[in-house]
Formats: structure tokens, C-alpha cells, sequence
């Protein structure tokens, strides 16, 4: 399994995605240190790598949280039960993760 965390630079959630992913494999009984954090540099990289915006949470290379979005070097927003924010929920990151392994 191939967790990694994509961001930009300076991303305002990097640090705290980075502890939600931990917090979310941990609670799943995998090892946060499989985590790969990737800082994403250009529109070419992020067009390549399929990038939606920071953070985005990735298994095995695929985004967890699936966008129509065109890929763009921006900040990304998750629906959560109190409106947009910059990270998803623990839950639906779980739930996420867990839908991917399963499939």
C-alpha cells in the first residue's frame, strides 16, 4: 500500500493533514509512517499527477476523495457536516481509506 499526501507549498493544512492521515491509518491499524508527503511545484506536475488541490490524500495513487475538478496548484475544499474546509472530516477520511482497500 502506497499512502501519500500531496500538497503545495506553504499549503494553510499541510501539517494538519499530514496528523489527520496519521491519525486516520492508525486508527486502522496501519502504520503512519508509510505516509509519503509530495510537494507539488507545477501546473505540468499537477496536471500529471492528477492533483485537485491541497491537501489531497492518495492510495496507491489514487485520490481518495475523487474530483471533476481540472488538476490546478490551488487549495482544495472538503464538505464536511459544518460546511466547506481545507481537510476532511477523520471520519470520512476512514471511511475513505477503508472503501479503497476494500474495493
Amino acid at each position: 500500500m502506497d499512502f501519500e499526501l500531496l500538497t503545495i507549498q506553504d499549503c494553510p493544512h499541510g501539517s494538519a493533514a499530514r496528523e489527520l492521515f496519521s491519525q486516520a491509518l492508525e486508527l486502522d491499524g496501519a502504520d503512519p509512517a508509510l505516509i509519503a508527503v509530495r510537494e507539488i511545484m507545477t501546473d505540468q506536475e499537477a496536471t500529471v499527477s492528477g492533483f485537485h488541490g491541497s491537501p489531497t490524500f492518495t492510495l496507491d495513487g489514487v485520490d481518495l476523495f475523487p474530483s471533476t475538478a481540472e488538476p490546478a496548484m490551488t487549495c482544495r475544499v472538503y464538505p464536511t457536516v459544518g460546511g466547506l474546509s481545507g481537510l476532511p472530516s477523520l471520519e470520512a477520511l476512514r471511511q475513505a481509506i477503508q472503501a479503497r482497500l476494500a474495493g
